[in-house]
């Protein structure tokens, strides 16, 4: 379990979800780890337990990303982000500005910020930048507009950050990831009935959700030397949904 082995990772939102699967798995492959979090009481007690160091860190606040002590990295995986589901309605008709603004700043703007912080720390040896997008970002949703709208950015700035470094002769690569029904804490507060879950494994062709584990299995890659001719590219990761099929396929 050294596919990471004398690589500095950072890591964004990994108090709880992917972003703490993402960072346990690239410690097991033998890279030193840094998380950051909005939440510093979760992300102290997190790190601990698994041998990163913490910072607090709003990504969307410039400064912060500037006054980050990582004075070299290899991967940063901009994973924090949030559905705006207590801003009020997230529909095209009845969202207020207030609420598209904030879901826009944390989840592009962060993205924009660290992408740009990752390249002056990259460019002189090289690395890999992991986008967390969303299967909304490649599709509509009709219930959160400001979420779908950001994640549709993060897939497309992915792409224009992979063919810079890529015009400008660094070895810096950029890729976005796609999970969709992953079974985080935020499904586990959505959904509390267990025949309610069931019904939604139901129209997902793997007949069930997938684990951040699964996910951070995908970042690893993208940040090991494995990918080294992969950029620019997008990898859904959903149990099959985005394969076009709108329920389970039958027996």
């Amino acid at each position: 379990m050294d596919r990471l082995r004398e690589k500095i990772a950072l890591v964004t939102g990994a108090a709880r979800g992917i972003g703490k699967a993402c960072a346990e798995r690239f410690i097991k492959e033998g890279a030193k780890v840094f998380i950051t979090d909005i939440d510093a009481n979760e992300g102290e007690k997190v790190a601990a337990s698994m041998g990163a160091t913490f910072f607090h860190h709003d990504v969307a606040n410039e400064k912060q990303w500037q006054e980050l002590p990582v004075e070299q990295l290899d991967i940063l995986v901009n994973n924090a982000g949030i559905t705006g589901l207590d801003l009020g309605p997230g529909d095209p008709e009845h969202a207020s500005l207030e609420s598209w603004h904030k879901i826009h700043e944390v989840n592009l703007d962060g993205v924009f910020l660290g992408c740009r912080w990752a390249i002056a720390k990259m460019k002189e040896r090289g690395g890999s930048i992991i986008n967390m997008s969303s299967r909304s970002g490649m599709v509509g949703i009709p219930g959160a507009a400001a979420y779908a709208s950001s994640k549709a950015a993060i897939r497309n700035h992915s792409k224009t950050v992979a063919l810079y470094c890529a015009e400008k002769g660094y070895k810096i690569r950029c890729n976005s990831i796609h999970p969709g029904a992953i079974w985080t804490p935020l499904w586990e507060i959505m959904v509390t009935d267990e025949k309610v879950k069931k019904s939604i494994e139901s129209g997902i062709p793997a007949h069930r959700f997938g684990t951040p584990e699964e996910v951070a299995a995908l970042a690893t890659y993208l940040a090991t030397d494995e990918s080294a001719y992969v950029t620019g590219s997008e990898f859904t990761i959903d149990g099959g949904i985005l394969a076009g099929s709108a329920s389970a396929p039958g027996k």
